[in-house]
């Protein structure tokens, strides 16, 4: 497993948890990604600047995502489900990781930690998301991440 995809499995536990309490505060946040990080700086930077960011901008992803998932309103989707699409959706609109990427990843995590349905329906919305920004080019995720 890559690292990057590691850091994402993490934050995604803590959005996860953000989205039933409180969000924890940024030093606990730090700290919590640098023990499951094992120390690493990078990957604890890369963690903590998405999860803050998804919290910074969870509003406004939402707004995005509720008009761009067809008869599905963010306060129904299932929880992973509602937080892996924030975190792709900050992805692609407010990092520098490629669409593409932001996308595929966003597929593996809803086959590892979702229902079956999970990762096409992710993936449709994510590609409505990097269309709308990108002009609409083809940036849905590689068939072979895409088998449900």
């Amino acid at each position: 497993m890559s690292t990057r995809r590691r850091a994402r499995e993490v934050v995604l536990q803590l959005l996860y948890e953000a989205d039933l309490n409180e969000p924890r505060s940024a030093e606990l946040a730090r700290k919590f990604f640098l023990s499951r990080m094992q120390g690493r700086n990078a990957l604890t930077d890369f963690a903590f600047r998405l999860f803050q960011g998804v919290i910074a901008e969870r509003y406004q992803i939402d707004q995005q995502l509720g008009q761009l998932a067809n008869r599905w309103s963010v306060s129904r989707m299932p929880v992973v489900d509602r937080n892996i699409l924030r975190l792709g959706a900050f992805e692609i609109v407010h990092s520098e990781t490629p669409p593409t990427v932001a996308i595929n990843e966003a597929v593996i995590l809803a086959k590892r930690y979702s229902d079956v349905k999970s990762p096409r329906f992710i993936n449709g919305v994510l590609d409505k998301l990097a269309k709308s920004k990108n002009g609409d080019a083809n940036i849905s995720a590689s068939p072979e991440t895409d088998d449900g």
